[in-house]
């Protein structure tokens, strides 16, 4: 985030702010001497200014990457047949576009802090690229290691989400979805979005990663997120969590809580193995297998809901 910040002061921030808030202006304001203080000069390196400057970049990357990404495999690769599933709503992608678009700026302001840590030299993210063999091995092994401790914390979150103290409150908009489309990558709650998200961001205070290496994968986890909303389930495997096993969550609830992989759902007793359902073209699109997984579906949510009134 410090380059973007750098890049995005030098040609937009530093004018606009100066256009807004001038030095004189500041001097001679009728605020009280306190709030002008705290403000200062509104230099690069005034934390007030960081903190907004990164709310309005992460917000605006937050809606390019989402509807970019979101648009493209909603054009290109998600099957619009599973539009007409009794459980898809009516003007779904309209709700999942304005649920995720409205709650962007929620999981942005959260992140801020950690985004200002970062710019602020308090992560361990390091900017010089790697030199000798054992700093481009480490850098690689990174990659893994950063998909390996993001999908245990998001796993375990996700989980907790579920609980039915959680559920509701939180968790239970994004099942809102139950035959989702790419646009339901990221409608989520705010909250609940960013929680999952603080994984990303702990990594990088607890374990040294190039930067540009760090940028990546955080590209790569928003394209990801979509990826497994767009009801494609060319890619079958048991050991990383496909599209198939995300449709699976969302259909039947209370399994496949993992992101990347099916290591701690299988290790948590929460994993189901997609069947022929999602595999098998004929069947993917069959009025029956429509029908008994809406009746499924129906009971899970009405069992979850029955749970959910002794703890409330």
């Amino acid at each position: 985030m410090d380059t973007v910040l750098e890049y995005a002061d030098e040609y937009v921030f530093n004018s606009v702010y100066d256009k807004l808030m001038p030095t004189a202006l500041l001097a001679n304001s009728t605020l009280p001497p306190v709030v002008v203080e705290a403000i200062g000069t509104w230099a690069p390196d005034n934390l007030y200014r960081q903190f907004l400057s990164i709310f309005i970049l992460v917000t605006l990357g937050g809606w390019f990457f989402y509807l970019a990404t979101a648009c493209f495999s909603y054009c290109f690769i998600f099957d619009h047949d599973m539009m007409k599933h009794p459980k898809f709503l009516k003007n779904q992608v309209r709700l999942e576009v304005t649920c995720a678009v409205t709650s962007i700026p929620g999981f942005s302001i959260l992140t801020v802090p950690w985004f200002l840590g970062e710019v602020n030299g308090y992560s361990l993210l390091y900017a010089n690229a790697p030199q000798t063999t054992y700093e481009w091995i480490y850098a690689i092994a990174s990659l893994p290691a950063f998909l390996f401790f993001t999908d245990m914390g998001i796993y375990w979150i996700h989980r907790f989400l579920h609980h039915p103290l959680l559920y509701k409150p939180l968790h239970k908009l994004h099942h809102k979805w139950i035959v989702p489309t790419p646009f339901a990558s990221h409608a989520f709650h705010p909250l609940d979005g960013y929680l999952q998200s603080v994984p990303y961001h702990l990594y990088a205070y607890l374990v040294p990663m190039y930067k540009w290496s760090y940028i990546f994968m955080f590209v790569f986890v928003n394209v990801w997120t979509v990826l497994i909303h767009d009801g494609n389930f060319f890619l079958h495997s048991d050991f990383i969590n496909t599209t198939a096993h995300h449709t699976v969550h969302h259909l039947y609830f209370n399994y496949n809580y993992g992101q990347y992989f099916t290591f701690w759902d299988k290790l948590g007793g929460s994993h189901r193995r997609p069947t022929a359902e999602q595999y098998d073209q004929a069947l993917m699109k069959d009025a029956k297998v429509w029908a008994q997984q809406t009746k499924e579906a129906d009971q899970i949510e009405s069992d979850d809901a029955a749970k959910a009134k002794k703890f409330h």
